[in-house]
């Protein structure tokens, strides 16, 4: 019922910066709780930002808070994750995913519908 697209993941040096994007098709007329994920080789995916349905609130996980920040555009049905202060731990394949509802979460089972990933390498 929901398609999600990421965009503008690609190769960085250490302190630069990256801003994904997820753009969401379907049933896009329910506000879902967006959020992003990343998954590096040989780990846990583990949870990056989320946004409630509303707008009204956000979440980070510790290692992001303060270089990341987790936006939307309703009139564009998009999503973005806006990755400043880089840093080769960021390395990972990043993935949006929308919630079953409007009701922000930061775990991975809560979410109903994903993105196939997009790539952020970060050099030293």
């Amino acid at each position: 019922q929901v398609h999600l697209v990421e965009s503008g993941g690609g190769l960085v040096q250490a302190g630069g910066s990256l801003r994904l994007s997820c753009a969401a098709s379907g049933r896009t007329f329910i506000r879902y709780a967006m959020g992003w994920f990343r998954q590096a080789p040989g780990k846990e995916r583990e949870f990056v930002a989320a946004v409630s349905g509303s707008g009204g609130g956000t979440a980070y996980a510790d290692p992001v808070k303060g270089r990341f920040t987790i936006s939307g555009d309703n009139a564009k049905n998009t999503v973005y994750l806006q990755m400043n202060s880089l840093k080769p731990e960021d390395t990972a394949v990043y993935y949006c995913a929308a919630a079953a509802d409007w009701t922000m979460t930061t775990e991975a089972n809560e979410y109903r519908y994903w993105g196939q990933g997009t790539q952020v390498t970060v050099s030293s």
